[in-house]
């Protein structure tokens, strides 16, 4: 067997072992979530811009405040599980076959796998918070502000584990090559992490935002592959695999929610991926989805502020296309087919380099 062959297999089959291990495990998950009724008990009040949300609660407040939260621990957890389960295994029988599954790296995987924990457990807090918290935590969590900090603080560590610990400090441009810009590396490696999870408001339909993230995470595993990242391709087509998962229990009706847990640990993770993979240009094309997603509501809000109008009907996008009267399951479906091509026209944009 080839070490091409053998790589294919390593990345597939543990996909398929991460999907299989999620769907075993979700209905424990679900049974405990509905069991402590882990949802929201007021509905959205506002919009982002602050208005009443009028045209959303028109929509879905009778769902939001009956489906659970927390359903990213599906993803995060059963992630974290594969990579230490083969790690441990590969210690036991380090002289087997199995020990070629273990995809926990130094140089590869340590850094996204830290960021997906950290990250993730942030989001759980909050998600704790809007439905078991106190006060003005109620149905809200932790407030914009305070996230946005702790978003901007996550990305100053990588930051700075990218540009001291590793020595990164180029970035390629199109036309230009690789170009070093010095301690610009910092500012950047924030901004995009921000903008990684300002598009997280996509996780507003059933489905949405886990065909989304499965068809970005899937195209970042076939580009880490191509650069003989192994371990790294690994880690995306596990996430993918988790995701897949996730939809056999979203499609509408969704049982769950992903919630703060899954969208703060897929879009931290996803930033750090496309720095590592040297692949940040692309990221606007393959997160397409995302980028349409947060610039519907930016648009919104500048739009509100200055022109005293709407744009859309109600932000972000997808609940727009819901307002025309379009059904949520056509605007997730169409959505998926959109993200899919971003997905490979992005891939091809990256290996054409």
């Amino acid at each position: 067997m080839t070490l091409l062959t053998l790589n294919i297999i390593k990345v597939f089959s543990l996909a398929a072992v991460a999907s299989a291990l999620a769907i075993f495990w979700c209905p424990i998950l679900t049974n405990f979530l509905y069991k402590h009724k882990l949802w929201k008990t007021v509905a959205r009040q506002k919009a982002i811009s602050g208005e009443d949300a009028v045209v959303f609660n028109n929509l879905h407040k009778e769902k939001e405040v009956g489906t659970p939260r927390m359903g990213g621990l599906l993803i995060w957890v059963t992630v974290v599980f594969i990579i230490f389960l083969f790690y441990f295994l590969s210690l036991i029988f380090p002289n087997s076959w199995v020990a070629q599954f273990n995809f926990l790296s130094r140089s590869q995987t340590w850094l996204p796998l830290f960021t997906l924990v950290v990250a993730s457990i942030v989001g759980l807090v909050d998600d704790l918070l809007v439905v078991k918290g106190w006060g003005k935590y109620i149905g809200s969590g932790i407030s914009f502000k305070k996230r946005l900090l702790m978003v901007t603080l996550i990305g100053f560590i990588g930051s700075i584990w990218f540009y001291q610990k590793l020595g990164w400090d180029t970035i390629f441009i199109p036309f230009l090559g690789d170009v070093s810009i010095g301690l610009w590396y910092i500012p950047l490696f924030i901004i995009v992490t921000i903008a990684c999870w300002s598009g997280g408001i996509i996780d507003g339909l059933d489905g949405l935002a886990g065909g989304a993230f499965a068809s970005i995470f899937g195209a970042f595993s076939i580009i880490a592959f191509s650069l003989g990242e192994i371990d790294l391709a690994t880690f995306c087509a596990v996430i993918a695999g988790t995701l897949f998962a996730f939809l056999w229990f979203n499609i509408p009706p969704a049982r769950f929610y992903m919630g703060e847990t899954g969208i703060l640990g897929l879009t931290m993770v996803l930033a750090v991926v496309s720095f590592l993979t040297d692949s940040v240009y692309v990221l606007p094309i393959i997160g397409g989805l995302l980028v349409v997603e947060s610039g519907s509501a930016i648009l919104q809000i500048f739009s509100k502020k200055f022109r005293k109008k709407k744009i859309f009907l109600s932000t972000p996008i997808h609940h727009h296309f819901e307002a025309l009267g379009w059904p949520s399951y056509k605007v997730t479906m169409r959505a998926w087919i959109i993200g899919i091509v971003l997905a490979f026209i992005g891939v091809a944009v990256r290996l054409l380099r």
